[in-house]
């Protein structure tokens, strides 16, 4: 079965940023399952994934414009401390998550830590880099109605 829109696929996967070295991978014996054609891993590697059947294997080299997109200066902003939780623990390099004005979940980066403010970054940590894959495609399948009407694969025992 080759790899389209709705199908399920596992692949085991490595990412680097062209120096070789992993900055993401798979564990051994537990792919990456996604759904085919609902933007649940980057653009560009879905695209070269299409079409792609069990056992193939590939390297796809991922621009920022189908991978994190660019870095985007405006997404640093300077945040007084009094707007984050008391007692909570703020370091640089740090990750946090906040709710947007529509109620969707935003990581954000901790840059610095200041006397009265903290410097975030809400780029994606891999923003405005070219990701480089190396893939190996484990399994394919058609998704089933429940998979789809939820827009996301299901694990074994139809897990979430």
């Amino acid at each position: 079965m080759k790899i389209t829109k709705d199908s399920v696929v596992s692949i085991d996967f490595r990412l680097h940023l062209g120096d070789g070295k992993a900055v993401d991978e798979s564990e051994p014996g537990e792919p990456l399952v996604y759904l085919q054609g609902h933007e649940e891993i980057v653009p560009g590697l879905e695209k070269a994934l299409e079409g792609k059947s069990r056992g193939d294997t590939l390297q796809v080299t991922v621009g920022p414009d189908e991978g994190y997109g660019d870095y985007d200066p405006e997404g640093i902003e300077e945040v007084p401390k009094t707007e984050f939780p008391e007692g909570l623990e703020l370091v640089a390099g740090g990750v946090l998550s906040a709710t947007d004005p529509d109620g969707d979940e935003v990581d954000f980066f901790i840059k610095e830590v200041k006397a009265d403010s903290v410097l975030v970054d809400f780029n994606h940590p891999l923003a405005g880099k070219t990701l480089h894959f190396e893939v190996t495609v484990r399994d394919v399948r058609a998704a089933t109605a429940e998979e789809l009407e939820h827009g996301h694969a299901h694990g074994p025992h139809d897990s979430h």
